[in-house]
């Protein structure tokens, strides 16, 4: 175990962060994993909320935190106005409310996305948020000027953008998976000036009378890239349409990509027990184990196990241990699986619909469901329910926790639970 430890390294912004911050979605090992003690088990409207903050519009990304800053995003519900928020950490104060993009004719978003679906990304100083092919922007943190903005990135997103910005060292990388063009990208952060751009490689395979079928609503994907570095080699491993792809973060060049049918993927890619762990999406989701030392398409050389029962479409998986916990989206039947061979050791449901990702935190591992239940349960070989909570509104966004305290998002409001 210390050897597999030892020649893997998770590179969420390439930092350490102590369990103050929370940079990025899925926390600072980007995985839904954080190191805070002595969190809440259970809460209400009237029960451990430190404060209760109304959010405008209609989003879905997570918040971010950072020193005494919590920030998101938000957007109108049509799409016209796109803009980022920040709070006061302590009081749920709004210090900013700072419009940065008006779109006269903004694309099509389904009506369970948002114009405001992908998760700022936030460093000392700095924030970037982005909002897909609409606009990317850098703020200082300080000041709240604007530093740089990008609108030039072509992209029909078609059902709305998902995919949130990474950060690698000086680069800021973001996805553009759309129904015309697919392609990954990496701005300077300083600047916003473009580094490098890879399009996707993959035959679709999808032409009718020399058009992609269904206008290319096929093509376009969701997730966020996860970075890793494993015997030497950093990879940044970036699910899309029919692919899987592994580059090198520097330039973008490819290592390796696997294959698969579906599209739409959302759930962020794991790392752990040797294997990478990724979703292929919809419209029958797959869960792929992957081995990382691959080059070229290794699909037929490199997938160690797949699964499809209980695979959610949205929510991203969490690994503790030995094991893969997962939750679907619809029914809410929460899984147990061996990570090393696939083997689902249990399945239990908590019912609802889920959008946001799993948390482990404090020993407990906590899902947030669309109907405004947070169910927590204690990891293990047996389904065990520790308690359940409940907001008034659902959850879409996933959460954050920083110091003793979640920082959760409904879909009206945002709130600090802390004991």
């Amino acid at each position: 175990m210390k050897s597999l430890i030892s020649c893997l390294v998770i590179f969420s912004t390439q930092v350490l962060y102590s369990n103050e911050n929370w940079p990025e979605y899925r926390g600072p090992t980007a995985d839904g994993h954080s190191d805070s003690t002595g969190l809440p088990l259970t809460w209400s409207e009237t029960q451990n909320v430190k404060w209760k903050t109304a959010i405008h519009g209609r989003a879905w990304s997570s918040p971010v935190v950072w020193g005494k800053q919590v920030w998101f995003t938000t957007a109108t519900p049509k799409g016209h106005d796109l803009s980022a928020i920040c709070i006061d950490r302590n009081s749920g104060k709004i210090l900013k409310d700072l419009k940065l993009f008006h779109i006269e004719k903004p694309q099509y978003a389904h009506p369970v996305n948002t114009y405001g679906s992908p998760s700022p990304v936030i460093e000392e100083g700095r924030v970037y948020v982005s909002f897909g092919s609409p606009g990317t922007a850098c703020i200082d943190t300080k000041t709240f000027e604007v530093i740089w903005k990008r609108e030039d990135l072509k992209c029909n997103h078609f059902r709305g953008a998902g995919s949130s910005p990474v950060i690698h060292g000086d680069l800021l990388i973001l996805t553009m998976d759309g129904s015309d063009f697919q392609y990954v990208i990496a701005l300077n952060k300083k600047s916003g000036k473009t580094d490098w751009k890879q399009d996707r490689s993959t035959a679709y395979n999808d032409l009718v009378n020399g058009k992609p079928r269904a206008n290319g609503d096929f093509r376009k994907g969701y997730s966020t890239p996860y970075i890793v570095k494993f015997n030497g080699r950093v990879q940044m491993i970036s699910p899309g349409a029919k692919a899987a792809w592994s580059y090198d973060p520097a330039d973008g060049s490819e290592l390796w990509q696997v294959r698969y049918r579906n599209h739409s993927n959302a759930s962020r890619t794991l790392f752990g027990q040797g294997l990478l762990f990724i979703n292929t999406g919809y419209s029958k989701a797959t869960l792929l184990a992957v081995r990382p030392d691959g080059k070229g398409d290794v699909t037929k050389s490199h997938v160690a196990w797949k699964l499809i029962q209980g695979v959610p479409n949205k929510p991203s998986p969490l690994l503790i241990g030995e094991h893969l916990y997962m939750v679907s989206d619809r029914g809410g039947i929460v899984s147990c699986i061996e990570a090393k061979t696939g083997k689902v050791v249990w399945q239990n449901r908590a019912g609802g619909s889920y959008s946001a990702s799993m948390v482990y935190a404090d020993g407990r591992i906590y899902l947030f469901s669309e109907q405004g239940k947070t169910t927590v349960i204690a990891p293990g070989n047996s389904y065990k329910v520790l308690a359940t909570n409940q907001l008034e509104s659902g959850f879409m966004a996933s959460p954050a926790v920083a110091g003793r305290a979640f920082f959760l998002r409904t879909k009206s409001h945002l709130y600090r639970i802390e004991k």
